[in-house]
């Protein structure tokens, strides 16, 4: 059984490069055809070139001296006009195959990328929060621009040269049977080394993904924007910088210490790969002696020689180094085959244009994959159109975890979340997540102009649709705009040249707009103005009242002055909800949130 299951792992390495291949295909079909052709012409050439050779160093020597000089010369340039021919053809066959190739791998290469984007935006937020996660994905991002052109170059290589080795072989063959088994020998020492030596590249990369992923860290820390004040300020570069060295000074003396057992070994294979080959050299010379060979038969026959040990050593190379490729395409598959755990509905649901009645979660319980704490602890809540709810606590109390579980970034590990009655596990992922608009605390700010800002919170919005100005008004950040170089067209933060830098609570603005201009039924502020100043704040809170006059809204902050508002507070404590009510409702009950209310009314007295 266990010999089997062996039998069954090999061949799957073995056949790993298949799907590889159909990637290739599918990423340019044309230029792949085309790389076949030239491998079939760049294959045959060689032999007709050294055989048009022996054809013109046989007629000059045997007949220079029984012939006219001038006979011996027009016989001999029509096979000059032909190798001629043969050599420009050969000439054009590599400038084309350079062509080729470039075209061909960077069609590749973006394809790949493009497969890796998408898988990336398929995984579900819970991957993101795992290290073995980001260590698929520095591997897959390593081999997925290059491995499988890789491959297909590996691939032509190996047909070309397996045609041109076959040619020779034949040629060699003829004159003694023996000197095929005598390449074989000479080349396998080669082809072990390697194999073994790509095994063991494989398993220290593998090894040391988090290694290589902490001094990438670094080295972002060091040239990033996000960092820039707090390296300078707390002198933290030099700490950084010898960090950086100390880890990548660690991973170049393991890989050349690997890098010179492998070149040693691989000398010592070729050195005896050379002496076989000689000792083939020295019988074909003597044949020739002894008159058995021809001057150009000599020639024919080194230049066979010579083109078949390359040829064989090329074409052992391509597959073991497809062997290597192998191994690394592991990598590539383990990101790809990742399988989301939010799954879409085998029956979906048609999510309702307009929620009639509500959105329920029943004792909705959740932990995080990898944690033993319960993020929450039977989450029992409800939320009509038209109706502003509040969620308050403390940092980690769960108030970004329950929304995460609403928009089904997450599923809960018990209890469910209903909307009208059905279970939005029944919804499709993004139809459920077109009617939801959020904007979280940790926002993102894109470095596009300032009207794709709002615009991306509603792509099927068209460019300059006065939505995104009424977005814009609502949230505040028109002011912000139109006090800008380009007012709407200005480039935002200073990535690009032209940029613009904006203050957090400007970029909050902007946040806000994207978030109002989506069309949707619940909408989610998660500390939406923390960063505003009070007055600011205020008339955000004033608009926002008329924006939401039949969404279902939910808001979370820590200003509990700005939540009075709501038709109904939540107060979170560890995951689980401690009280619930009107503002005037909990500041009778004295409990939690009225202290902390009374907290901060007492800082603006």
């Amino acid at each position: 059984m266990k010999v089997s299951q062996t039998i069954i792992n090999k061949l799957k390495v073995a056949f790993r490069f298949l799907p590889a291949l159909r990637l290739v295909w599918q990423s340019s079909p044309g230029w792949t055809i085309a790389r076949i052709v030239l491998v079939i012409f760049q294959g045959l050439l060689p032999l007709a070139m050294i055989y048009l050779a022996k054809l013109i160093i046989d007629t000059v020597t045997t007949n220079l001296q029984n012939t006219n000089p001038q006979q011996v010369f027009e016989q001999v340039v029509p096979l000059i006009i032909v190798a001629g021919l043969a050599t420009i053809l050969n000439s054009l066959c590599q400038s084309l195959t350079e062509l080729v190739n470039t075209a061909h791998s960077q069609q590749v290469t973006d394809y790949m990328q493009g497969i890796i984007h998408g898988k990336s935006v398929e995984a579900d937020l819970e991957y993101y929060e795992n290290a073995k996660y980001h260590d698929a994905l520095q591997r897959a991002q390593q081999e997925a621009p290059y491995r499988p052109p890789q491959i297909l170059n590996r691939l032509a290589q190996a047909g070309q040269n397996t045609i041109s080795l076959v040619a020779m072989v034949g040629l060699l063959i003829s004159l003694h049977w023996g000197i095929l088994g005598l390449l074989l020998v000479a080349t396998i020492p080669a082809v072990l080394v390697r194999t073994k030596y790509s095994r063991i590249m494989y398993s220290w990369q593998r090894r040391r993904t988090q290694l290589e992923r902490q001094s990438m860290y670094l080295g972002w820390m060091l040239t990033n924007q996000q960092f820039a004040k707090e390296v300078r300020l707390f002198d933290l570069g030099y700490w950084f910088s010898q960090e950086y060295k100390q880890i990548r000074r660690k991973l170049y003396r393991e890989k050349l210490s690997l890098s010179a057992k492998r070149s040693l070994a691989f000398f010592l294979a070729q050195a005896f790969a050379g002496m076989i080959v000689f000792t083939i050299f020295a019988y074909i010379i003597y044949q020739t002696i002894q008159g058995v060979l021809l001057l150009g038969d000599l020639v024919l026959y080194y230049q066979a020689l010579q083109r078949g040990q390359n040829n064989l050593k090329a074409t052992l190379s391509s597959f073991s180094g497809l062997y290597e490729d192998n191994l690394f395409l592991a990598n590539l598959y383990e990101f790809l085959d990742l399988k989301p755990r939010v799954m879409e509905p085998e029956d979906p649901k048609i999510m309702p244009g307009k929620i009639h009645q509500e959105i329920v979660f029943n004792n909705v319980n959740f932990s995080y994959a990898d944690s033993a704490r319960q993020a929450l602890k039977n989450i029992n809540l409800t939320i009509k159109p038209g109706e502003t709810i509040a969620l308050v606590g403390e940092n980690g109390s769960g108030k970004t975890t329950l929304i995460k579980l609403l928009c089904r970034l997450y599923d809960p590990t018990s209890g469910n979340i209903t909307i009208d009655g059905v279970d939005i596990r029944l919804f499709q992922i993004a139809d459920l997540r077109r009617q939801v608009s959020v904007i979280f605390q940790d926002y993102a700010k894109y470095h596009f102009s300032a009207e794709e800002n709002i615009r991306l919170g509603n792509i099927e919005v068209a460019a300059k649709d006065p939505s995104i100005l009424g977005a814009a008004k609502h949230s505040g950040a028109h002011e912000v705009i139109t006090k800008l170089p380009q007012g709407y067209d200005t480039m935002l933060g200073k990535l690009f040249d032209t940029g613009e830098e904006l203050s957090i609570g400007q970029w909050q603005k902007i946040a806000l707009a994207r978030a109002f201009l989506r069309d949707s039924q619940i909408i989610v502020l998660d500390e939406p103005t923390s960063a505003m100043d009070p007055k600011a704040e205020y008339e955000v809170f004033c608009k926002f009242r008329e924006l939401v006059k039949d969404q279902a809204a939910i808001l979370i902050t820590h200003r509990l002055s700005t939540v009075k508002m709501a038709d109904r507070i939540y107060v979170m404590d560890q995951g689980s909800i401690a009280e619930s009510g009107s503002h005037q409702e909990l500041m009778e009950q004295r409990g939690t949130y009225a202290r902390l209310f009374n907290i901060q009314a007492e800082n603006y007295r």
